[in-house]
């Protein structure tokens, strides 16, 4: 699943590429994508002829704003990718679920294979009751800053494993599991070690290696892994993967002590980091 920085990506190339343009017309095959809708007529008048106002990333979410109040609320999903298109000559992929046509020319476009996705609009004043995650998403790593005190307070009053802690949405918004086992590894941490054990020194290390492990994904484009499912607005795969330091990596050595990276399960999921430098 996307994470914050391929998440970030994309909100960054859609504040460049679509805000100010007006939407013309409106095509959606299926109705899984656009499940929250009591029909395709309905999701397509709410999107037609309004005009883009700004972008907005919540967590995982993008949030497109729209004249007259209302947002383009989109969750990618597993597999889900927004494309643009220059016209409706291009080819469409095959999965593409919703196609946004442009007044001034060129396309938006929705592909999800897994269909986990989804697009829907509602009043901007309502969109936490719409979606009741949003209401309750923790704060965001690169938006809301704070000292690192305040972040080892809110270590230390919740007392769960780095890792789960890491993933909560309701704590941080949005790391998932690929980027929770680079910052515990960025910050010398095992994920299994508990919010309430860490010395003042291992909070500055854990908020540091938080913030620059996610400002260096988004300025590599964000991950992309074997199945490039994750592609930015333009099509292109990221590039972040190369820098991995310990997911997926099972069995390599690790880059700061040279032991071989293992593999374990935490808060249900596969879990990569290194026995002898993570403590």
């Amino acid at each position: 699943m996307p994470e914050l920085p391929e998440v970030e990506t994309i909100r960054r190339d859609l504040d460049r590429e679509v805000v100010g343009k007006r939407i013309k017309q409106v095509e959606a095959t299926g109705t899984r994508t656009i499940r929250r809708h009591k029909s395709k007529k309905d999701f397509v008048a709410k999107l037609e002829g309004r005009k883009i106002t700004g972008i907005v990333r919540r967590g995982k979410n993008l949030l497109i704003k729209l004249d007259g109040g209302d947002v383009l609320v989109i969750h990618l999903g597993m597999s889900g990718q927004l494309l643009r298109a220059k016209g409706p000559k291009e080819p469409l992929a095959k999965h593409t679920h919703v196609v946004i046509t442009f007044t001034q020319g060129g396309q938006l476009r929705y592909i999800d294979p897994r269909t986990f996705g989804e697009l829907f609009v509602t009043a901007l004043d309502g969109v936490e009751a719409a979606v009741p995650e949003l209401a309750h998403l923790g704060f965001d790593p690169l938006d809301d800053v704070m000292s690192w005190n305040a972040f080892g307070a809110r270590l230390t009053a919740r007392k769960a494993k780095l890792k789960a802690l890491l993933m909560d949405q309701k704590f941080i918004a949005g790391i998932g599991n690929m980027y929770a086992d680079e910052i515990l590894w960025a910050a010398g941490l095992r994920p299994d070690r508990t919010s309430e054990s860490l010395s003042s020194q291992e909070v500055r290390r854990l908020y540091r290696a938080m913030v620059e492990t996610l400002q260096d994904a988004i300025k590599h484009r964000g991950s992309s892994l074997a199945d490039e499912q994750y592609r930015d607005l333009f099509g292109e795969v990221g590039g972040y993967q190369g820098e991995h330091k310990v997911y997926d990596m099972e069995g390599k050595p690790c880059r700061r002590c040279r032991t071989p990276i293992v593999r374990t399960k935490a808060a249900g999921r596969s879990t990569f980091f290194c026995q002898q430098c993570q403590v």
